[in-house]
């Protein structure tokens, strides 16, 4: 089955792109997901658990960029993964590209996915496929955005001197003290400023409600059942 998805990211595409191919800094915005080993060469090893319908299911396996466009913004990735408890499988390749949207960039999502085993039952609705996919996108773009708004801005480049700054300030003439009593000046360190506080670690996405994701899907299919008749 194949189906597209879509979501906003408040980043130009140049540094957007750099951001959503650094897979170890994003892997905590993905509902349900888990990071467990980066292989090389854009390969990395992972397990996510998800539900279709009723059942909850954790798939364990390998998520691979096959290509990457870095002038078009473009990117072919291909994932595989087994049920925990043996119940089937899941094959998917997606390509993603990005596009400039306002001020931001608009990541656009083309997926074809296989399942197999008694998995392939659970989802056999493109519907409830459809929904749970949209739903993760949605959570995945709302944790990203909120990891982004987190992260503090570079920091700006030192103002290069004035001309009255830069030359050398003429000596002062001495002072000739009026008695010979010396009055010694404080030496006291002066008090250097707290440094900001660091900003708080982002949490990360939590897995999706099945009971939410199903009123959706029947949400959904109502309203499309309307729109026939």
């Amino acid at each position: 089955m194949e189906f597209d998805n879509s979501f906003e990211v408040p980043l130009p595409p140049a540094e957007a792109w750099k951001v959503l191919l650094d897979i170890e800094r994003i892997a905590p915005c993905m509902p349900g997901a888990e990071l467990t080993e980066v292989m090389g060469d854009n390969a990395y090893k992972g397990k996510i658990g998800v539900r279709l319908g009723p059942v909850a299911l954790t798939f364990a396996g390998t998520v691979k960029f096959d290509e990457i466009d870095n002038v078009q913004h473009t990117a072919k990735v291909s994932a595989q993964g087994t049920d925990a408890k043996g119940r089937g499988g899941a094959n998917a390749s997606s390509t993603f590209r990005l596009e400039p949207s306002g001020s931001g960039s608009k990541v656009l999502v083309h997926t074809n996915l296989t399942l197999s085993g008694s998995v392939a039952q659970y989802g056999r609705g493109v519907g409830i496929i459809q929904a749970t996919a949209t739903q993760i996108m949605n959570q995945f773009a709302k944790c990203l955005k909120d990891k982004l708004a987190q992260e503090p801005p570079a920091a700006a480049a030192p103002a290069a001197p004035t001309a009255s700054a830069a030359a050398p300030a003429a000596p002062a003439p001495p002072v000739v003290p009026s008695s010979p009593s010396i009055v010694p000046t404080s030496t006291a360190a002066p008090s250097l400023p707290r440094p900001a506080p660091a900003p708080p670690p982002p949490v990360a996405a939590k897995p999706i409600s099945g009971f939410s994701l199903m009123g959706k899907v029947l949400w959904a299919w109502l309203t499309g059942l309307f729109k026939r008749s």
